[in-house]
């Protein structure tokens, strides 16, 4: 029974330390910038259902990274607003684009243009269905839920997903993707279709993306 523990210990010690390299080596694609390293998301950015007009159908998600907010559109002119975390300067995205697929405690894969840029990613990267990546758990970088965006046929390769660290929800701290907390991105995840239409919002430094 200790040797079960020991080993069980030694797994969760080794699994933090490969994120912990990962967070350290600075990588891009929904992977923290941030220099704190610990504490409660801010208050400021809690859920809530606020008054929020707009031409788009109830069950459109708008993402405004200016502001760090999400809004699922309901009836009558109203919305579940979410704090989110977003991309850094140059590395914003805006358009229109659907959830494609949805997933539970998400694998995470690095781009090819990220492990080109940073090799020594490979060594932390295991051999997944779907190339090298990480398997999903409490300690991935993309946290519990994850909604995949496409325009078309094609993968944006942007994402709505998790966090396992909630400070960060306020603020431009990952490469491209929109974070939430674990406990607000299975809220929308729950409420959320394949098929649902996303927009986001462009800023100053967001390209605006078409549709294929």
């Amino acid at each position: 029974m200790k040797a079960k523990s020991w080993t069980k210990s030694r797994r969760s010690a080794l699994a933090a330390a490969v994120v912990a390299t990962v967070f350290a080596l600075g990588l891009a694609s929904c992977v923290t910038t941030s220099e704190q390293q610990s504490g409660e998301a801010d208050p400021a950015f809690a859920r809530r259902l606020v008054t929020y007009a707009s031409r788009e159908v109830p069950g459109t998600i708008v993402v405004d990274p200016g502001s760090h907010y999400l809004y699922l559109l309901l009836p009558g002119g109203q919305a579940v607003r979410y704090g989110v975390g977003v991309g850094g300067e140059g590395f914003g995205w805006s358009g229109v684009a659907t959830v494609h697929t949805k997933q539970e405690w998400p694998d995470w894969y690095p781009p090819a243009e990220m492990l080109e840029r940073k090799p020594d990613l490979k060594q932390h990267m295991v051999q997944l269905q779907s190339g090298l990546g990480m398997h999903g758990g409490p300690e991935n970088p993309i946290g519990a839920r994850a909604l995949y965006l496409w325009q078309g046929n094609k993968d944006t390769l942007y994402r709505i997903h998790g966090t396992n660290e909630p400070w960060t929800i306020g603020h431009n701290v990952s490469a491209g993707c929109i974070r939430m907390t674990n406990e607000d991105i299975a809220d929308i995840y729950d409420r959320t279709l394949v098929g649902t239409k996303v927009v986001v919002l462009p800023t100053a430094s967001a390209p605006v993306a078409s549709a294929q």
